[in-house]
């Protein structure tokens, strides 16, 4: 399997029943995966990824946001123990936070542009300016996204927050790092947003805004952010998508099939851009790679991906390659979802 260099995988690990660090790396590599998001320095994982040259975002954990901004020292030894001491893992971004913003976590998102500056800093110190820094945010700090054209930040969160980290990533040519999950605004409202839409199968276009025509929703929403960011000065940013997928269970609309389609069409649309940033190819990254059980809502522990990315070349997978990895793979796959994905040769 071949994905394109812009994609990426979700690494988390909430789970007990994951195989070693090092197995999984193993199938990353063989499977041509060359970008991955981790959500914390986990010292196994990052041993593992040594020397393979897969390019990896690693996370700062949120609550460790607000040390890191009050002492320049906390920044200086996270770097020397997270990025530092693997010397040969090839890190592309380092993200302080996930998901953060002022109004549901008021005791950390304050902190994160002067934490973002503090390992930028530190970064600098050890010669390490090719390592770019940006946080995470999610589409909770979009307060207009629809028509995608009309995309505005939250007017709340714009001065102390939102202002302060694209004043930050324009001055270190950093990118804008933003989850973007199309099922949760369609399991919102599946009466008016229609299923293929939310799928990338729909056959026609669904909504039309001026110049701009989409058929599917992750471009629209997508796109809003792009709207948003030229309102806020920041248009020549890069945005990059670092969450988005679909649940396989759990859920309204939650089945394999709906995951498969979602995920095998996403691979085509990130190559051609977007309606408003056409011929640009859109790094994102599919959530997640293996299920974590230990998440809540039971929801959030339906999100294997590894098998639906290889259905983009599933039928050479299970028809050349299966037997010899089957036992490599068992605990990753249940036979009713090897099953599913038979039926699709």
């Amino acid at each position: 399997m071949n994905l394109d260099a812009r994609t990426g995988v979700c690494y988390g690990t909430l789970g007990d029943n994951l195989q070693p660090p090092r197995e999984i790396v193993n199938l990353i590599k063989g499977n041509n995966i060359g970008n991955i998001r981790l959500y914390n320095p986990n010292p196994a994982i990052l041993e593992a990824l040594q020397g393979t040259n897969i390019s990896v975002i690693i996370g700062v954990p949120n609550d460790e946001i607000q040390g890191i901004a009050t002492d320049p020292s906390v920044a200086t030894s996270w770097v020397q123990n997270n990025i530092r001491k693997y010397r040969y893992v090839n890190f592309r971004y380092i993200s302080v936070g996930n998901e953060m913003n002022p109004a549901d976590n008021p005791n950390i998102a304050p902190y994160i542009p002067t934490a973002m500056q503090r390992i930028s800093d530190a970064l600098a110190a050890a010669r390490l300016q090719r390592i770019k820094v940006s946080a995470v945010l999610s589409m909770s700090v979009i307060g207009v996204s629809y028509p995608p054209s009309a995309g505005a930040f939250r007017p709340e969160f714009r001065e102390s927050f939102i202002d302060p980290i694209i004043k930050f990533l324009l001055k270190t040519h950093s990118d804008f790092l933003i989850d973007v999950y199309p099922y949760f605004a369609y399991a919102s409202d599946p009466t008016n947003i229609p299923l293929d839409y939310a799928l990338f199968t729909s056959k026609s276009v669904v909504v039309r805004d001026g110049p701009y025509q989409y058929q599917n929703l992750f471009h629209a929403m997508v796109d809003s952010v792009h709207a948003a960011l030229e309102k806020a000065g920041g248009s020549s940013l890069k945005v990059v998508v670092t969450e988005t997928g679909w649940p396989t269970a759990g859920g309204t609309g939650t089945t394999v099939s709906n995951a498969f389609a979602n995920n095998s069409n996403l691979f085509k649309s990130v190559k051609r851009g977007t309606p408003r940033r056409p011929k640009k190819t859109l790094d994102t990254y599919i959530f997640d790679l293996i299920d974590e059980n230990q998440k809540t809502p039971e929801l959030e522990k339906h999100w294997e991906s590894f098998f639906l990315i290889m259905s983009l070349n599933i039928k050479y997978l299970l028809l050349h390659k299966m037997w010899s990895i089957t036992k490599s793979v068992s605990c990753l796959i249940s036979s009713s979802f090897y099953n599913t994905l038979c039926n699709f040769c």
